[in-house]
């Protein structure tokens, strides 16, 4: 094992209880392979006066005599490639003495997490249920994954608590990078971070409540003085607009992603009487108040998000992670054993081990802070991003078949509460995220408009709700084909619910990518509301208008069946309006990002662009040149950007929603005039397209636009467009002014 590095790591007992260590000299044999740490602060398995307890004190660890003098503390830790730990300890009275501690492979394995569920895979009624679900994939569903992805590096940001994630990362997720800098109160981060900033997906930054509250608040009788409670508030604001602002330097200097996790609002009221609950005095309200404020603060700096550690807590329970049956209100960490004498004091009755009473599940927890940021990076990146969620009508939005179960002979009727209310619910939640949502049911149309209101009852959902409506004896493939169609998605973009196994089958047979859910009714709820694939992280203007648009989308291209193309182009009367993205402090630039790594078929290149990396294009002079679109039917909005650089149009991004309607030329003769206007450009413009499985909608548009091609180079096609050429710009459109309110 190699020393040569000189570092210690900190040890928390979370790495060390429930393992078997090898002990014995550096220079000789083992003395045993099956020494333990008890969680009573014992050691087990091996038995000698010189090795009886341990414990850690300010976060180091050390092995102590029967008479709890310390024997032995480690020097360095190293990490093999499986993840196991050896320690190097030296003997403090006597440091030229080394011994080994070498932490052995588990005997069983552990059993292995679920994969993600593959495209199409159904959620059969019987498989899972709350009992079989652990605590991070119920709380972050993975039933709508399709593409396993883990960061490359994480970068820690936080106090005793961020030490015991970091520990406990890197054991879960062995193949992910975890840097850790420790962070209290007036605590200033390096000038920079362990590694260049570009190369960490994310930061986690916790900032500690005790820092923030002070421990002040343990003299809990001064909280009765309203002046005081007042005090403690205003005060914690102060310190965490100090700490915040200092954890952020890497963001505010290099744009990195941060995630910063709320404070654990304590388990029970800390207010003085029942009456007192939630007033000025209780410090459990304090808390809550301190994460409203924290959260509101966030929303200051760019890429930033909350991350809700408190609703995590609460969801596995709180009496299984919250040191506070012990330790003070103010403490706001796991319950862990480390700062207890472990029973070396001598007591006149001995004291059971902690968990005893306190059974911890502090890995669930890590595991699950852990998903809850991995599920946001994967929510900004729009990982599997669902665009659509297509539902099916009888035992699916409702109990039982509408033309069955649902006669006046037949009553009383199947029941509304519970699972069916929730999924009405759930269709409006989708909507209000820019989700589209459409019905493909086998049933008699004029039936289910007639008993629509008998059977959604109360009526808290209508049938016009839903974007599109495919109600007949079709195949469901075949009108799933049509959904996808009139939404201009892919498949592999849409989530088919059914309770029906034989149509489920038959639609991910014709649609090997599309998701189908639906089995369990208990299930269906959850997985589309809290899995990552349905959030979104910014509600931009166009996501809240999407189904508008596509309702208006439908009623062009039905009145574009009735007219000649040049009459239909011409009746438009279709505007384009240009917005130059000069910094990421602009409106528009959630939108942009979106539209970006969102887009995939009318996509030049495919290449999918960062927060940072769009910062740096700006910064190093390149232009992000985004364009709004309205013709009479709707206004589009935000549905196209260029990104370019001195001469270059480097990748060409546009919505298929304004596909057909030349738009696409009509930008890249304004891009090029915009181009040749910018001083010291080329005198020819060049552009560039790489060929994707789903651009064909691109793949010819600088040709129609009067590019020549050039050589291929590393599978990227090139053009160019001359000097003395200028680009075809259709005459229907009119180029327009932004307005600024």
């Amino acid at each position: 094992m190699d020393f040569d590095q000189n570092v210690v790591f900190e040890i928390l007992s979370s790495r060390l209880t429930g393992k078997r260590f090898a002990f014995g000299p550096a220079d000789g044999p083992m003395l045993t392979e099956n020494l333990r740490f008890g969680r009573n602060g014992q050691i087990e398995g091996y038995s000698h006066a010189n090795e009886s307890y341990w414990d850690i004190c300010a976060e180091h660890f050390r092995i102590l005599d029967c008479n709890g003098g310390v024997m032995w503390r480690p020097v360095n830790v190293s990490m093999d490639a499986d993840g196991l730990l050896t320690l190097l300890l030296i003997h403090p009275p006597s440091p030229q003495t080394h011994f080994i501690l070498r932490e052995m492979p588990q005997e069983i394995s552990p059993p292995a997490l679920p994969p993600p569920h593959a495209a199409g895979a159904q959620d059969d009624a019987g498989l899972g249920g709350i009992g079989g679900l652990g605590d991070a994939d119920y709380l972050f569903p993975s039933d709508l994954e399709v593409t396993p992805t883990l960061p490359s590096r994480v970068l820690l940001i936080g106090s005793c608590l961020t030490a015991l994630y970091a520990e406990q990362f890197r054991t879960l997720h062995p193949h992910t990078h975890f840097d850790y800098i420790a962070y209290n109160f007036v605590s200033i981060l390096p000038d920079t971070p362990p590694c260049p900033a570009q190369d960490y997906d994310f930061q986690y930054i916790q900032i500690p409540l005790r820092s923030v509250l002070t421990d002040r608040v343990v003299q809990a009788m001064r909280l009765n003085d309203t002046a005081f409670a007042k005090t403690i508030m205003h005060d914690a604001f102060d310190v965490i607009d100090v700490m915040l602002d200092a954890a952020m330097r890497y963001n505010r200097q290099h744009g990195l992603l941060s995630f910063v996790s709320s404070f654990i609002v304590p388990q029970k009221s800390a207010a003085p009487s029942l009456r007192d609950s939630g007033g000025a005095g209780d410090l459990s309200d304090i808390v809550r108040r301190l994460n409203e404020y924290l959260a509101r603060k966030i929303a200051d700096y760019d890429n930033t998000y909350f991350m809700d550690a408190d609703s995590v807590a609460s969801a596995i329970g709180k009496r299984f992670v919250l040191d506070d049956m012990v330790y003070f209100y103010g403490h706001g960490a796991v319950t862990y054993q480390d700062w207890d004498d472990f029973g070396t004091i001598p007591r006149n009755e001995p004291i059971p081990p902690l968990h005893a009473f306190y059974p911890t599940r502090e890995t669930d927890f890590v595991a699950s802070i852990f998903r809850q940021a991995m599920c946001a990076w994967r929510t900004i990146n729009q990982v599997d991003q669902v665009k659509a969620v297509v539902f099916d009508l009888d035992n699916t939005l409702w109990r039982g078949q509408i033309a069955e179960h649902y006669r006046p002979d037949t009553r009383p009727w199947p029941r509304t509460d519970g699972w069916p209310l929730g999924v009405w619910e759930t269709v409006h939640a989708l909507r209000a995220r820019g989700i589209l949502v459409a019905v493909c049911s086998k049933n008699d149309l004029a039936l289910v408009q007639e008993k629509w209101n008998d059977v959604v009852d109360p009526p808290f959902l209508a049938l016009n709700d839903f974007a599109c409506i495919k109600i007949n004896w079709k195949p469901k493939a075949e009108n799933i084909a049509e959904i996808c169609n009139e939404f201009q998605i892919k498949p592999r973009s849409v989530v088919f619910v059914d309770d029906n196994p034989v149509e489920r089958a038959a639609v991910t047979a014709a649609f090997t990518d599309i998701r189908a859910i639906g089995g369990n009714p208990y299930l269906t709820r959850r997985i589309l509301l809290w899995a990552a694939e349905t959030q979104i992280a910014h509600l931009s203007d166009e996501s809240a208008r999407r189904e508008d648009m596509v309702r208006q989308q439908i009623r062009r291209e039905e009145s574009r069946a009735t007219m000649e193309r040049e009459t239909f182009l011409a009746s438009l009367g279709t505007t384009v309006t240009f917005v130059p993205i000069t910094s990421t402090d602009q409106p528009e630039f959630s939108r942009v990002l979106e539209l970006t790594n969102k887009t995939n078929q009318f996509n030049t290149t495919g290449k999918r662009w960062n927060f940072e990396e769009i910062s740096r294009h700006i910064g190093r002079g390149g232009t992000v040149l985004a364009f709004i679109v309205k013709d009479r039917f709707t206004t589009y909005g935000l549905v196209g950007v260029l990104y370019l650089r001195a001469g270059e149009i480097v990748q060409y991004v546009m919505s298929c929603r304004v596909l057909g309607m030349e738009i696409e030329e009509f930008v890249v003769a304004q891009a090029v005039a915009m181009l040749r206007d910018a001083p010291e450009t080329p005198a020819d413009i060049t552009a560039h397209l790489t060929e994707t499985k789903d651009n064909t909608p691109c793949r010819d548009v600088y040709l129609r636009c009067g590019f020549q091609e050039t050589e291929s180079q590393d599978g990227s096609r090139s053009f160019i467009l001359s000097e003395q050429d200028m680009p075809r710009s259709p005459g229907h459109i009119t180029k327009t002014e932004p307005e600024f309110s």
